[in-house]
Formats: structure tokens, C-alpha cells, sequence
């Protein structure tokens, strides 16, 4: 069941959630993280910390890193629309997301199948 939110409470929330899952996947949480809402639409910006030994890996075998790096978005992107349409009934059509090592900054964009409900 959907639930109706103020957007600065929806906003907290799922920042809250996006937070919890890079801490599960990492053990460490986000530097920083700015989100906008857009109908049907999340948009969250975030500063990472890089996981040391892929650091360390990059300039050696990028390809290697590559890799890990996608493998890991792909299980943050489920854990992220299973969390989110169990805790906070949105039906999330999908998740993108996009990560740059280099400046350790992400993006990613919730798409949901109909416009957010926001008190």
C-alpha cells in the first residue's frame, strides 16, 4: 500500500534507506547526498567513499575494478527498490545508477510507475 509523505519527510526517508544499504554493502555510509523529487522521479547525487582495496586495485587492473564496481551497483540497485517499495510502498518501475571511482561521486534515478503522492 502506497503511503502519503510531505516531500522533506520522503526525502529524509529515503535518504535514510540509501544510506542503511551503502552501509550494509560497505560498512560505511555516504560523505554526502542531495535528492529531488520530479513527479515520477528520484533523483539522489552522492559522494562516496571508495572501498580502499579496489582503490588500491584501480591503476593495476581497471578492467578487474570495473567489474566489481558494476556487480556491486547492480545488488545496491535491487537492495534499493526491494527497501523502498517494502518500507515505504512505492512501485519503483526501476533503478539507475551510474558511479565514477575517480571522484567517487554517483548518481542514480528512482523511477516510479506513477507520480509520487506528497502532502
Amino acid at each position: 500500500m502506497r503511503k502519503t509523505f510531505s516531500a522533506g519527510v520522503l526525502k529524509q526517508e529515503i535518504i535514510k534507506i540509501y544510506n542503511s544499504i551503502n552501509q550494509e554493502i560497505f560498512g560505511i555510509g555516504i560523505k554526502s547526498q542531495r535528492i529531488e523529487l520530479y513527479g515520477d522521479k528520484v533523483l539522489i547525487f552522492a559522494t562516496h567513499k571508495r572501498i580502499p582495496a579496489l582503490k588500491i586495485l584501480d591503476p593495476i587492473n581497471r578492467s578487474l575494478t570495473a567489474s566489481v564496481d558494476m556487480l556491486i551497483m547492480e545488488e545496491n540497485k535491487r537492495m534499493l527498490k526491494e527497501e523502498l517499495e517494502r518500507t515505504l510502498g512505492l512501485d519503483v518501475a526501476a533503478v539507475l545508477k551510474d558511479y565514477d571511482p575517480k571522484t567517487e561521486l554517483s548518481g542514480t534515478v528512482i523511477l516510479l510507475r506513477s507520480e509520487l503522492e506528497l502532502m
